[in-house]
Formats: C-alpha cells, sequence, structure tokens
C-alpha cells in the first residue's frame, strides 16, 4: 500500500513573511488577483497589510469581502462572477478557513466550470484541472485550510455542510505571518486553536494514520499544548507563531490521512445553528476521545505525553486514556471554551437530525472506531 502525501509547492513562516507574496506573484507570472478576505478584516485593517504589500509592488487587484463564518454555495458562486468580471488570473486569500474554503471553491470552478452547481463538489470531486492559482495567508491559527486538500461549504436550503476533498484545490503558496494573526479577539484564538488540536488528535488516532502522519500529528499536540494558553491569555506572539506553525503541521497530517467523527458532528452544528466551527469541535472533542478510547490502543499514552501529563510511562491503559482526555477537556476549559452543547444554543429535539447528518459525513469512514447513527446520538446527548 502507498500513503500519499501531498503538501503546497511553497510556504513561508514567521513575522513578516507577507512581503514574500509580491515576489511569488511576480515571478511566477502573476497579472491580477482576486482578494478574497471577509468585511471584518478589511474594516479592521488585517487585510490592508496584505493590499499594502500588493500596492507597493504596483500589483493590480480586486477586492471580493463577500464571505459569511460559514461559507455558503451562494458565496462561492458570487465569487465565481466576481473573479470573472475582474479578470483575475490568481486569487489571493486572507483570512480563516472561511475565505479561504471559499477561494478553493472559486479557483476550482473557474478551471472546472463544469462544477458551477458548487454541490456536485462534495466528497472527491473528478475534477480535470488544477485550481486558478491561490496565494493562502491566514489570519487564524486553526483551520490550516492553507496546506489542505480539503474545503467545506454550507448548503442553507438544506441545511448541511458538505466536504469537498481535491488535490487540485491545494493553495501553490502559503504564508503563515504571526502579524496577521495579532489582532485575533481572544474567543476566536480559543476556537481555532482547540479546532487545530482537533485535527492533530484525529488524523493521530484515525484510520489512516501512518509513520509520518503520527510524527506529524504528534508535534502539533505537544506545540499546541505548550502554546495554545499564551497565545490566548498573555497574547503572548511568540506562542501565537507557535500556534501558526502547529496548525500548518496539523494540516500536513489530517489533509493526509482524514479525520473522525468530531468533525463528522460539528459540520451539522455549523450548517444548522451557524455554530463557530472550532467551537463545535472543542466541546465534542473529549466526548468522542471517550467513545474512541477502545479503538486507539497505545495512542492515547502519546497523547497524554504530549499534552504535558507527566508519568505517562507507568499509568495503567484506563489512567492514560483518562489522562488524556482530562488534559484536554482542561485546555479547552483554560481558554474559556464552552463545555456543553446545551451552551452554545443545541436543542435535544434536533438531535435526531443532527445525528443521521454527521454520519452521512465524509470523514466518518476515518473514524477508528466503526460507530452508528443511534451511537453518535449518545454522543451528542452526552455532551449536551
Amino acid at each position: 500500500m502507498a500513503n500519499r502525501m501531498i503538501l503546497n509547492e511553497t510556504s513561508y513562516f514567521g513575522e513578516g513573511a507577507i512581503a514574500t507574496i509580491a515576489e511569488e506573484a511576480k515571478s511566477r507570472g502573476f497579472g491580477k488577483a482576486l482578494v478574497v478576505t471577509d468585511k471584518d478584516l478589511m474594516k479592521f485593517g488585517v487585510a490592508q497589510k496584505v493590499l499594502d504589500v500588493l500596492d507597493g509592488a504596483g500589483l493590480a487587484y480586486e477586492v471580493f469581502d463577500d464571505i459569511k463564518q460559514n461559507p455558503t454555495v451562494k458565496n462561492v458562486q458570487d465569487g465565481v462572477a466576481a473573479c470573472k468580471q475582474a479578470g483575475a488570473d490568481y486569487i489571493v486569500a486572507i483570512g480563516g478557513g472561511s475565505s479561504i474554503d471559499t477561494a478553493k471553491g472559486i479557483a476550482i470552478i473557474i478551471r472546472n466550470p463544469e462544477f458551477s452547481d458548487v454541490v456536485s463538489l462534495e466528497g472527491v470531486a473528478d475534477t480535470k484541472h488544477k485550481c486558478l492559482p491561490i496565494i493562502a495567508v491566514p489570519t487564524t491559527a486553526g483551520t490550516a485550510a492553507e496546506v489542505t486538500i480539503n474545503y467545506v461549504i454550507t448548503d442553507v436550503e438544506k441545511k448541511r455542510k458538505f466536504v469537498c476533498v481535491d488535490v487540485n484545490d491545494i493553495p501553490v503558496v502559503a504564508v503563515v505571518d504571526p502579524d496577521m494573526m495579532a489582532s485575533m479577539p481572544k474567543g476566536l484564538a480559543a476556537a481555532t486553536g482547540m479546532d487545530a488540536l482537533t485535527h492533530a488528535i484525529e488524523s493521530y488516532i484515525c484510520k489512516g494514520a501512518w509513520e509520518l502522519s503520527d510524527t506529524l500529528s504528534l508535534k502539533s499536540i505537544e506545540m499546541i499544548a505548550r502554546s495554545l494558553r499564551g497565545s490566548v491569555n498573555d497574547g503572548c506572539m511568540q506562542c501565537k507563531g507557535d500556534m501558526g506553525v502547529a496548525q500548518y503541521v496539523a494540516g500536513m497530517s489530517f489533509s493526509n490521512v482524514g479525520l473522525g467523527i468530531v468533525h463528522s458532528m460539528a459540520h451539522p452544528l455549523g450548517a444548522f445553528y451557524d455554530t463557530p466551527h472550532g467551537v463545535a469541535n472543542a466541546v465534542l472533542l473529549p466526548f468522542v476521545m471517550e467513545y474512541n478510547a477502545p479503538a486507539t490502543g497505545e495512542k492515547y499514552r502519546d497523547i497524554a505525553r504530549a499534552m504535558g501529563v507527566p508519568g505517562t510511562e507507568t499509568m495503567s491503559q484506563e489512567e492514560y486514556r483518562k489522562a488524556a482526555v482530562d488534559a484536554v477537556r482542561q485546555l479547552s476549559k483554560d481558554v474559556g471554551i464552552p463545555q456543553t452543547l446545551s451552551e452554545v444554543g443545541v436543542k435535544a429535539e434536533d438531535l435526531d437530525f443532527l445525528s443521521e447528518s454527521a454520519f452521512a459525513d465524509v470523514c466518518t469512514g476515518g473514524n477508528p472506531r466503526d460507530t452508528s447513527v443511534a451511537e453518535i446520538k449518545e454522543i451528542y446527548q452526552k455532551a449536551m
């Protein structure tokens, strides 16, 4: 069996890294950019940092900022129209997963117009052509959309999110600059950081995991455990930089080996209640870890150790599994994440619909423990 790894052509890390955008665009012969971002990043001057780089280099661009927190089919279609009208030959995506995911959908459809309905991109789409080139600039430390072959779109009519997996959608350049993450509100930094931890843990225990992905996942868990509190609670720039790298490393892993039912269960919460994705993942993660424990062998010992738990070498299986879950739950509390689904507005009468949607999600197949609609509902109930 061959294990595949697909990554960016080029990635830059560190303070001031956005300066490389101009040289990358020029060296690749790009003409005009569609800058895909959101209105808040424009309003508060975050996106302007990148626009200043483009202006300073004399590079042409137009801005498309009509992006929702959980991007919709219409967002993507409107972006396609904006890209065509602008005559853009590349995209600069600035933001969290919402902006970069929207950019991926736009870029794929520009080069593969037979998928213009967007919904036909669900799952592993049979696109024939590489997407319009994307330079991705994350402003949150969590989604790792800049290094993954995945993106998630909301079908508003059916109140569901769908995951698109496409080797043709990966950005050609990723620019992970902590200066772009410095203005994140504490709540957003916490939610996206816990999203990154979920990526790292799920990719470590999923069915597709192997030696190289394990190395990446564990390193990401270790970095998040030591850096997230400082990034959220203290505004530590070193911690923000470390979180930027940690979430990227987790993305390198999960993009290639998959995830599990934390994501399957979080996706319908975003579609049904517009729950922020990182918050949904963070609330569900400890409960799903408890459920998955019997199918994880020794891996929770490694997770507990990476989370900074002392004495894992002498713990029994029951002890180190509990220690791993407890460490994740404590980190979530320490950065101010809600601890139950009822706190984020989930209603008991919706659990049947949510459970069926979660079971049908593309991430379910990667979960280390085979599951069912009934068992997923039980996890939701425990998390209430």
